[in-house]
């Protein structure tokens, strides 16, 4: 039987032997907590301390901002030491709320819990808003959000986005090792919101064990199933693993939902599952911090707020001085300048280097190959978008579909001369992007 798939795509170096055979080890942080108050798309939550309050673990500190927002929990005890903007990994300073850690993680009394066949709708989707619950694949998205489209009934699928594409990322690998459980859990959690719609655990076919593991859990539950999928990057992409597992396909002015769609990644689900049958509110995440640079790459369980400095001291250091310093993968993450940042909901992994390929490339004219176009999961023309990006023709890059780059990176990857195609097609994506907001 084939594989499920998509057009295009890549097979990249995945570095994932540095790091996913480590299981996950959890870490308590050292310093002071700083929590950004915009941690997710929609409004910024709004802080309900004040400079000298005490706080618990898992009391709230922040609450949300607007209808697609999220609250903000601490994740350690000790005292508000201040409310001001600091530095977070995108480089902006944020309002944030700074605890001091008094190294006691007194935590709070979480309240108890129905069983999950007497939780109404209205009760499930409560609990995952209060828990401040987002996409924690990246995106941020407010989960209770997504979890709430207009026709419900119109839910077809629920999809768990188990790919973990990304090169050099094993957070959701050991995630699903380590907790199956409750990524079946939390899956059921969704299911019990859209009662039309079947479950389905999407893997890529390079985790053999994880597709073992899971079929197991799941052979007596008829509405969910487990799907593999082939290697290939960027499979885990929302519009790919929606035509791989379905066969249909949305574009840039559709949601998951208008495909009869919700898809969540691994670790997102594991937090509704704490959110609605253990009550508690998103507080950690697993972050894999790795790349030849670092003495022990491994998968830490780390509370949100915490230090990226503290991270690399419990990855053994630097073995050797990074040139680059990546948060996220190699294909979508971003570069850093400092680690004097704290990690957030959507801190998926800390990629260190000690050498930056990238930055050494000489670009060169096209060749007009097309191996940009063979690559392109979006099925366009990356070279001719670069081209019109670069010399600002908005009317051509519109009409030939330039918002429908997903920016994945693969053309730049395949492109022999070297050009920044991706970069390019990014800017200009974005200057459209923020036109149509304002109209």
């Amino acid at each position: 039987m084939a594989k499920l798939t998509f057009h295009g795509g890549i097979h990249p170096y995945d570095g994932k032997d540095l790091s996913k055979d480590k299981p996950i080890r959890s870490v308590l942080p050292k310093g002071d907590l700083v929590y950004p108050l915009f941690q997710h798309i929609g409004a910024p939550a709004k802080p309900i301390v004040e400079k000298g309050d005490h706080v618990l673990t898992g009391q709230k500190i922040a609450e949300a901002g607007g209808f697609v927002s999220a609250p903000v929990y601490a994740t350690v005890s000790g005292t508000v030491k201040a409310i001001e903007p600091r530095r977070v990994v995108t480089g902006d300073s944020v309002m944030s709320i700074i605890v001091e850690n008094d190294r006691l993680y007194e935590e709070v009394e979480y309240p108890a819990v129905k069983p999950l066949e007497e939780m109404t709708r209205e009760e499930i989707i409560d609990r995952i808003r209060e828990a401040g619950v987002v996409g924690m694949g990246g995106a941020g998205f407010p989960t209770h959000v997504k979890l709430s489209p207009k026709e419900p009934d119109k839910i077809d699928y629920v999809i768990v986005n188990c790919a973990e594409c990304e090169p050099y990322l094993t957070s959701d690998y050991r995630r699903m090792i380590e907790e199956p459980e409750k990524l079946v859990g939390g899956l059921k959690v969704s299911l019990q919101l859209f009662g039309n719609a079947r479950g389905i655990l999407a893997v890529e076919d390079n985790k053999p064990d994880c597709i073992e593991i899971l079929k197991k859990l799941t052979k007596d539950e008829p509405r969910i199933s487990v799907k593999a999928l082939r290697t290939k990057y960027p499979q885990g992409a929302e519009r790919q693993i929606i035509y791989a597992v379905t066969g249909r396909a949305i574009n840039s002015s559709m949601l998951p939902a208008d495909a009869g769609c919700v898809v969540n990644n691994v670790d997102t689900v594991v937090a509704i599952y704490h959110a609605v049958c253990e009550g508690r509110p998103l507080m950690y995440r697993i972050v894999t911090v790795t790349g030849d640079a670092v003495a022990d790459p491994c998968n830490i369980m780390v509370r949100i707020g915490t230090n990226y400095h503290e991270l690399i001291e419990e990855a053994g250091g630097f073995k050797k001085e990074p040139v680059k310093i990546v948060s996220g993968g190699p294909m979508m993450g971003f570069g850093i300048f400092d680690l004097d940042v704290p990690t957030t909901k959507t801190a998926s992994a800390l990629l260190c280097l000690t050498q930056d390929d990238v930055s050494r490339m000489e670009p060169g004219p096209c060749i007009n190959c097309g191996r940009c176009v063979e690559a392109c999961p979006s099925r366009l023309v990356p070279s001719m978008l670069a081209d019109y990006a670069e010399h600002y023709d908005e009317e051509a890059f519109l009409a030939h579909d330039g918002l429908e780059c997903v920016e994945c990176g693969c053309c730049s990857y395949v492109c022999p001369a070297r050009r920044s195609l991706t970069q390019s097609i990014k800017s200009m994506r974005k200057i459209q992007l923020a036109r149509k907001k304002k109209q």
